[in-house]
């Protein structure tokens, strides 16, 4: 590796560790927001190769482990409720848990995002307009391979939590799906994962739930 090349890995390993913590301590989740800001933080040069996403989730989950070992995983425990509560009432459209939940990188006011796979994109609808549940919606694209996706994203609050439900064709259930084509596959759990999760978690501790409300 010559010295430029050092040079440039070095400063694209400080703005991941400058990412993290200004996601975990400012709350934002907005991995592209917090690239900028740390860049910017630290200085770096206009045209620096930024790090990707996932080497900044490994630094998020050293420093909750180093900094915000006591509360963390209360957080974790409540968001991870939550989204099996939101699963079972989805059931029938096979949800996915994914995300930055499912990483247990998530900060208290995470946004919790479920994958779909129902027959069409009117269940989902239908099944939230029956519950005069408010919702927006917006279309998204993910990867498998080099083939996009489209998904047709709902955005809601459930138990006061934001909720994303990404809407994708039936036969996609099978398929690795990314946010971009360089990108690794996002990692999914069903509902017995989460369910498995959420007991091997065990009661809160702390009051973090009712700071949300």
């Amino acid at each position: 590796m010559g010295r430029n090349d050092s040079r440039q890995g070095s400063t694209r390993a400080r703005i991941a560790a400058a990412a993290a913590r200004i996601m975990a301590e400012d709350g934002i989740d907005d991995f592209a927001l917090a690239k900028r800001k740390a860049a910017k933080q630290i200085g770096a040069a206009q045209g620096q190769a930024l790090p990707g996403n996932e080497e900044i989730e490994e630094e998020l989950k050293a420093y909750r482990q180093l900094y915000q070992a006591e509360e963390h995983p209360d957080v974790i425990a409540e968001l991870l409720r939550v989204a099996l509560h939101a699963m079972r009432a989805l059931e029938a459209f096979r949800p996915y848990l994914t995300g930055a939940v499912l990483a247990r990188t998530a900060g208290p006011y995470a946004e919790i995002e479920l994958q779909l796979f129902p027959e069409s994109t009117k269940e989902v609808e239908i099944f939230l307009l029956e519950r005069n549940i408010p919702f927006s919606t917006r279309e998204a694209k993910r990867f498998s391979g080099d083939r996009a996706r489209s998904a047709s994203t709902f955005l809601l609050a459930w138990d006061d939590v934001p909720l994303k439900l990404s809407v994708f064709d039936p036969r996609d259930e099978r398929t690795a799906l990314k946010t971009s084509q360089a990108g690794r596959p996002k990692e999914r759990a069903g509902i017995a994962e989460v369910a498995a999760l959420v007991q091997k978690l065990g009661p809160i501790v702390g009051d973090n739930a009712s700071k949300r409300r």
